[in-house]
């Protein structure tokens, strides 16, 4: 089973896109066979951070039946075990898959013959994005310092949790009481804080079961475009925060600094960690890769293995 790595936030154009490309390539040069998939469907654009063309063939081929498995439509890059999964080829309808198609892709991803799968979602909170980013326990939320981003992010944060929790009381035996208050009748108010009430008046034997499932949710952060008057301590305040607020556990992997060579390198259709190796953000996205298979299960004996070579 591959490590899937889900990349998503509540705003666009804050770099999913941009992080999704490079920490795969650092992931890949450690050695690891690394597939970046791109979800983010209906807007793909993955394809120019990483400064290659689409091949006619990708998740079209793969939804339509022309390729019975997701591998196949995985086209190697320039870079040493990075693959690419591409959407861009995709019916413009993409972005409103059925839910058997839905429930098609994500069973394949699960298969993926790779170490690691990293998934570029859109912005937003529709239920194929939040269903995506719930494909793996180990999120990454990206957002930068303004405060229209982090309220967003936290939006995403919130519908995301409320998704998983609405899974786990539709799968699990839950009394009726609590399925029809939480997935029939839902609430624009409801809060985990809620639900966890209702079942702890409703059902309490399950209040544990539930507990327990959604403290296995793992919500990493990545400040990204950070500028030097950004406040310094903002990623460990949004980590604290969401901890106080959440049952689950809440990492921040680090800031990335704002860099103006950015758009230039997708111009050259040069991937950034390739063409500015030595920048500050480079820099950035070395350590934060370090830092999140560190976290990872089973990552720090592969980093540790890593390093001793």
């Amino acid at each position: 089973m591959p490590e899937i790595l889900p990349i998503g936030g509540g705003k666009g154009g804050v770099g999913k896109s941009f992080i999704s490309a490079n920490l795969g390539a650092l992931i890949a040069k450690r050695g690891k066979r690394v597939v970046l998939v791109d979800l983010d469907l209906g807007a793909s654009n993955l394809h120019s951070f990483l400064g290659i063309t689409p091949h006619r063939d990708g998740l079209n081929s793969f939804l339509n039946k022309k390729s019975n498995r997701l591998e196949n439509v995985a086209l190697p890059t320039d870079h040493a075990n990075l693959y690419f999964i591409s959407s861009v080829n995709c019916s413009i309808e993409i972005a409103n898959l059925y839910h058997a198609q839905k429930l098609k892709l994500l069973t394949a991803i699960a298969k993926l013959p790779f170490d690691y799968v990293l998934l570029d979602l859109g912005a937003g909170t529709n239920f194929n994005t939040l269903d995506f980013f719930l494909t793996s326990n180990q999120g990454i939320i990206v957002c930068t310092p303004d405060p229209t981003s982090i309220e967003n992010a936290f939006r995403f944060i919130k519908a995301a949790y409320l998704r998983s929790i609405k899974h786990v009381i539709k799968s699990n035996g839950f009394c009726e009481t609590i399925k029809n208050a939480v997935i029939e009748n839902e609430k624009p108010s409801m809060t985990a804080s809620n639900i966890i009430d209702m079942v702890i008046r409703h059902d309490p034997a399950k209040e544990q079961f539930l507990r327990e499932r959604i403290s296995h949710i793992k919500f990493h952060f990545i400040l990204n475009q950070f500028r030097k008057n950004s406040d310094p301590e903002l990623g460990e305040k949004l980590k604290m925060v969401c901890n106080r607020h959440f049952y689950s556990c809440f990492e921040f992997l680090g800031n990335i600094r704002f860099e103006e060579r950015v758009p230039s390198s997708i111009v050259s259709k040069k991937l950034f960690i390739r063409e500015h190796p030595d920048a500050a953000a480079a820099s950035d996205l070395y350590r934060i890769v370090g830092q999140l298979l560190q976290k990872l299960p089973g990552g720090k004996k592969r980093a540790n293995q890593h390093e001793s070579t």
